[in-house]
């Protein structure tokens, strides 16, 4: 249960409802602050369709940062966005599997992109991995990269921080690939 209420269109502003387009559970929440929540919403519409890296890897990159923080919420919406995007059962499959440190049969640009993403997550992408990156990336593709994984690190602290609730459509993607089990 969201330690927060849900609130509704009408709960809002007539200048804010715009904000509850999409009535997922995070902006529902989110508008307790409409300023946030749109300033919030405009650099997620950017990373998703502004952003000049490739979208299937930009998804991965997402879904790394989620199958981390074990963020239920991130990973399930995810799958069903990355779906939409040109990710693969396989693709999941395969992020599992390199986070796990086990070989996978992604391309090595994918498994870059995952490796990045593990040391933003961590704090902060290594030299090696950046300039292994660039070798493949254009300059504006590493910055929508990083402030791509930058961001998502952001979003699953807010999503755990105010215990944001899986929507029910959202719950079959977390059947077919469970996150693992809380760490310590």
């Amino acid at each position: 249960m969201a330690r927060l209420p849900y609130l509704n269109p009408e709960d809002l502003q007539e200048a804010d409802r715009d904000l509850l387009k999409r009535m997922i559970t995070l902006h529902r929440c989110l508008v307790h602050s409409p300023g946030a929540a749109r300033a919030f919403g405009t650099l997620g519409q950017y990373i998703r369709f502004g952003a000049k890296i490739d979208p299937r890897l930009r998804e991965l990159a997402i879904l790394q940062v989620g199958w981390l923080a074990r963020s239920a919420y991130e990973w399930s919406h995810h799958i069903k966005i990355g779906h939409d995007f040109g990710v693969s059962d396989a693709d999941i499959e395969g992020l599992i599997a390199e986070s796990e440190g086990r070989q996978s049969s992604l391309e090595p640009l994918a498994r870059l992109v995952l490796q990045g993403a593990r040391e933003v997550y961590a704090g902060a992408m290594t030299k090696p991995t950046f300039d292994a990156l660039r070798e493949k990336l254009s300059d504006e593709q590493m910055v929508d990269l990083t402030v791509t994984a930058s961001f998502y690190c952001a979003v699953v602290r807010t999503l755990a921080t105010l215990e944001i609730d899986v929507e029910p459509e959202y719950r079959p993607y977390l059947e077919r690939f469970p996150l693992p089990k809380p760490q310590g």
